[in-house]
């Protein structure tokens, strides 16, 4: 059976989308079956891997929504072992749906333990919000990675985050756990980076993943072409940060992969 991984910050912009894409494509290239579940109505985690808004018969809201069969709406990727359940802007409607309907906070569960036993890690990318599709994916989840920008207003949402988990775990997932905090957008030039970086570390320990994702222009580049920087800019320094995430990923799961197909970095 497959751990399913929830990727939630309530702030925006962090690189949860980012984080979502490439981790999940770095476990797939490390010959690990993935599912990226979108459950934002941007769908940018659907874009950032090859389906374009309107390309989707099917979606997270028709599976959620009008019960359809998960497994007809899973859609293959460029990466090999990855696959997408995408999102569209119909999940706008989602919260106020699901408002009456019976046991909210589970249909995404629902249709989450439908997929479980397909797939080694089932990732589910947030929008930033607590709203009911993101308590929906907190109640799917086994364990939530936290993405934290490099700068000062990323703390405060890092405390707000960690109080809505609590809330989630004790009322409605009591199984919930953080796989860990992942520091991005870290440009060691700036001395403001450095202090976020030490302050996490002394609060949250072991909790923060060695692996620091630097601001570099082939991550930013890699959405504008639908590909994660994973296979787009193989040999950059933002697909070495994101393999190396993976590797420690598996490692704090018990696995242990080599890195099997992404060179040293070139310079950004």
């Amino acid at each position: 059976m497959g751990k399913v991984i929830t990727i939630a910050n309530q702030k925006g912009g962090v690189g949860k989308t980012t984080t979502a894409i490439n981790l999940a494509a770095s476990l797939a290239i490390l010959e690990k079956k993935v599912l990226l579940i979108d459950s934002d109505p941007q769908a940018n985690a659907s874009s950032g891997v090859g389906i374009l808004p309107g390309e989707a018969e099917a979606t997270l809201y028709d599976c959620m929504i009008n019960g359809m069969d998960p497994m007809d709406a899973i859609y293959e990727t460029d990466t090999p072992n990855l696959h997408l359940l995408p999102s569209d802007i119909n999940l706008v409607g989602a919260d106020v749906e699901l408002v009456n309907r019976p046991n909210r906070e589970f249909v995404m569960k629902g249709v989450v333990e439908q997929l479980r036993e397909y797939y080694d890690f089932i990732f589910i990318d947030c929008l930033p919000s607590l709203g009911m599709v993101t308590v929906n994916a907190l109640c799917a989840g086994d364990s939530v990675l936290i993405p934290v920008q490099c700068e000062f207003f990323a703390l405060e949402g890092l405390a707000k985050l960690q109080d809505s988990i609590n809330l989630v775990k004790r009322n409605l997932n009591p199984k919930l756990t953080i796989e860990g905090i992942v520091l991005t957008m870290y440009d060691p030039r700036l001395r403001l980076a450095n202090v976020v970086v030490k302050e996490v570390k002394d609060i949250f320990k072991e909790r923060v993943f060695d692996t620091i994702i630097h601001r570099n222009a082939r991550i930013g580049e890699a959405p504008n072409m639908h590909m994660p920087v994973v296979l787009l800019n193989a040999g950059s320094k933002g697909a070495i940060n994101y393999l190396n995430l993976a590797q420690e990923f598996l490692a704090r799961n018990g696995d242990q992969s080599e890195n099997k197909s992404i060179n040293e970095p070139v310079a950004d």
